[in-house]
């Protein structure tokens, strides 16, 4: 007998997350048979053997007696409290706790703000490239992604005028990736004044995802868009993942800025949400009033001799060694996003090229159509690995690209 097939909801036609995908699934079953695997497609400093601060665990060691009960659906006190002082230290006064809603992870909090936003058809204007869980949540929750271009020919950032064209009356709100994922992009504070008057003219939301706000190299600097935004709403999400090494805790967040007199409804939307996941992981949010108000480890690792800094170092120099490669030097978050040469490898495809990688010498990247870009010729790698293994995926990359031009 002939059974029909369970068919899956057609809204995830439009959406896709190959940073852990085919390839990703790959890399697994090579690990099963025996390789080692250097992956460079996921962010995930544990990984690589960074360490969550000792502070941290113990923050929430001495703290699980209480973290057996839901809590309160935005989060509990002094983690919402600590994220309104990191807040009002740079600048951004006009936020309370009552303003700050905690996730599992910054990927929850995208996800039940962009629900509680959007209806079938309506736009949010998204960056190319992107990191894809923006352009997901969006098709997830009935919008449509509308990409504006950050060009590599423009180090990667975006042009406020075609910014401005794209608004229609469907347009609900923009995204913003600053310190950028994939490319380490960090936007000037003159471009950010701009697309906030963009915004503020339009009345669309700010989604300002600054997970990487700290993790800036060579005195780059980081303008917090709250600080620019103020007749319009901004929403700002950071978390514990990335300058705090701290993936696996799961604790991210949203607070809210600027105009809110008229998104009382919406914020009332965002609320109920978090009231029916019930809350946040309760034990990993005892560790955000440490985070924020401790000693701010990120800053020795992004120095000169820092780990991450000497590994973006390698990588900088092994694109320069190469015959085929060109980078626009990342200024701040965890990724390289390279480019290669189509001209000496005319039919170049980075799928192709990530496969040949992985299954020839057993190194994962994620290709650059991943994040939502017309062309086919760059791909992201993380900045985790030491010197040394990164100079060893040099080495490998080298011999891919030479079987690829002959």
């Amino acid at each position: 007998m002939n059974k029909p097939a369970v068919k899956t909801n057609h809204i995830l036609e439009g959406v896709r997350y190959e940073i852990r995908g085919e390839l990703a699934h790959r890399a697994m079953q090579l690990e099963r048979q025996g390789y080692e695997i250097i992956s460079l497609n996921i962010g995930n400093p544990g990984l690589f053997g960074y360490r969550t601060p000792e502070t941290m665990r113990l923050a929430i060691i001495e703290n699980l007696g209480q973290s057996e009960a839901y809590c309160h659906q935005q989060g509990v006190f002094p983690a919402r409290e600590a994220v309104v002082m990191q807040q009002q230290s740079r600048g951004v006064m006009d936020v309370t706790a009552d303003d700050v809603f905690m996730g599992n992870g910054v990927s929850e909090c995208i996800d039940f703000v962009l629900r509680a936003l959007l209806n079938s058809g309506d736009e949010l204007l998204v960056p190319s490239p992107d990191y894809p869980l923006w352009s997901a949540a969006v098709s997830l929750n009935h919008g449509s992604p509308v990409y504006y271009n950050c060009r590599p020919e423009n180090a990667f950032l975006p042009d406020p005028d075609e910014i401005r064209g794209l608004i229609t009356t469907r347009t609900r709100g923009i995204v913003l990736i600053n310190p950028n994922n994939p490319t380490g992009a960090v936007y000037p504070r003159d471009l950010l004044e701009h697309i906030a008057q963009i915004a503020e003219e339009h009345q669309i939301v700010v989604f300002s995802d600054e997970i990487y706000d700290q993790m800036l190299y060579d005195g780059a600097g980081h303008v917090p868009m709250a600080t620019l935004v103020h007749e319009t709403l901004c929403a700002t999400f950071n978390g514990l993942s990335k300058i705090y090494r701290a993936c696996g805790y799961r604790v991210g967040w949203v607070s809210f800025s600027g105009e809110r007199e008229n998104a009382t409804d919406y914020l009332h939307a965002v609320e109920l949400l978090a009231s029916l996941r019930l809350c946040a992981n309760v034990p990993g949010q005892w560790a955000v009033q440490t985070a924020l108000g401790g000693y701010q480890s990120i800053k020795g690792l992004t120095e000169p001799g820092g780990r991450l800094y000497q590994s973006r170092k390698a990588i900088i120099e092994g694109v320069e060694r190469s015959k085929y490669l060109q980078l626009q030097v990342p200024d701040g978050a965890m990724y390289a996003f390279p480019r290669v040469d189509t001209g000496l490898i005319p039919n170049f495809s980075d799928q192709r090229f990530a496969l040949e990688l992985l299954e020839k010498k057993h190194v994962l990247i994620a290709p650059g159509s991943s994040f939502n870009v017309p062309y086919r010729d760059h791909f992201r790698i993380t900045t985790l690995p030491d010197e040394q293994k990164m100079n060893t995926v040099f080495e490998r990359m080298e011999d891919v690209l030479d079987s690829l031009a002959n």
